[in-house]
C-alpha cells in the first residue's frame, strides 16, 4: 500500500514538474513577437541582400523577409554577419534567421532548422573577361589563385576541387580582389555573379565561367524552432497570390525560383 502510495506521489510530482516545464517553455515564434523584432542575419550580396542609395537593406531575400515580419506584426531589423559564425549567431540569439541565399549543406541542415528550398543555385568561377576563354571547366582554372568567403559553399567548392584560395569575410571582397589583380580568380553564386559582374555592372571586366556545383538555397532558423515551418507556409502563399514572382522579377531571380 505505502509503495504504491509512494509511486502515485512520484507520478502527480512529474506530471506537475512537466506541466511547469512546458508552460515556461516559448516558442520560437512567441519569442520575436513578444520582441517585436525578427532579426535577419545577413551579408552584402546583391541581388538577395543588399543597401539601395538610401542605405535601406533591398533584395530578393530582404524583400520576403519584410513580408513574413509584416505578417507577424514586428519590425525586421537586418544585421550583417561574418557568414562563418552563422550558427553561433543563431544559438546566440543575436540573429533569428539565416535568410542569405544560403546553400542547404549538410552542415547547415544538421546545425539549423532549415526551410524547404526555395531557389536553386550554383557555384561558379570568376576570372577577367580577357582570359574567360581560357578557363571553361573545373580542371582548366586548377593552375589558379582563388579568393572565396569564409564558410561558404564556395570556399568547400575551392576544398573539395583541390583549389589555393584565400578566405575573406564576403563574396563581394572575393569579387574585388579579381578585379583589383590580387587574386586570379574566385568562386562565388550564380545568382550573384549576374547581378554584379558582366556589362552594365560595377565590374564590367569579370565573366563567370566554369560551374563547379548545383545546389539548392534554404533559410535557416534555431534547431527545433516553429519560425521555419511558419516561414515555408508564408512562402507558400506568396508563391500562390504572384508576391514571389514578381519580388523575384525585380531581382532577375525569376528563372532560378523553385515552387513550394
Amino acid at each position: 500500500m505505502k509503495k504504491k502510495i509512494l509511486a502515485t506521489l512520484l507520478m502527480t510530482a512529474l506530471l506537475s514538474l512537466t506541466a511547469c516545464g512546458s508552460k515556461s517553455a516559448e516558442s520560437d515564434l512567441d519569442y520575436i513577437k513578444n520582441k517585436g523584432t525578427l532579426i535577419v542575419g545577413i551579408t552584402d550580396f546583391a541581388p538577395m541582400d543588399y543597401k539601395d542609395d538610401n542605405g535601406n537593406w533591398i533584395g530578393f531575400d530582404a524583400d520576403l523577409a519584410n513580408k513574413v515580419g509584416e505578417s507577424l506584426g514586428v519590425n525586421v531589423e537586418f544585421v550583417e554577419i561574418d557568414w562563418d559564425n552563422k550558427i553561433l549567431e543563431l544559438n546566440n540569439k543575436s540573429i533569428d534567421v539565416v535568410w542569405n541565399g544560403m546553400t542547404l549543406t549538410d552542415e547547415v541542415k544538421n546545425s539549423m532548422e532549415c526551410t524547404k528550398p526555395y531557389l536553386n543555385n550554383a557555384q561558379v568561377v570568376v576570372v577577367p573577361a580577357a582570359v574567360a576563354d581560357q578557363y571553361q571547366d573545373a580542371d582548366s582554372v586548377k593552375a589558379l589563385s582563388f579568393a572565396v568567403e569564409a564558410g561558404s559553399a564556395g570556399e568547400a567548392a575551392a576544398q573539395d576541387n583541390g583549389y589555393n584560395f584565400t578566405s575573406l569575410q564576403s563574396q563581394a571582397d572575393a569579387v574585388m580582389e579579381v578585379d583589383a589583380g590580387t587574386s586570379e580568380a574566385c568562386i562565388i553564386d550564380l545568382l550573384m555573379a549576374g547581378a554584379m559582374i558582366g556589362e552594365g555592372t560595377s565590374y564590367p571586366d569579370l565573366a563567370h565561367t566554369a560551374e563547379l556545383t548545383t545546389e539548392e538555397y534554404g533559410i535557416g532558423c534555431r534547431k527545433g524552432s516553429d519560425l521555419a515551418a511558419y516561414i515555408n507556409d508564408q512562402l507558400s502563399a506568396y508563391y500562390k497570390d504572384g508576391t514571389t514572382t514578381a519580388i523575384a522579377t525585380t531581382y532577375g531571380v525569376q528563372d532560378a525560383v523553385i515552387a513550394p
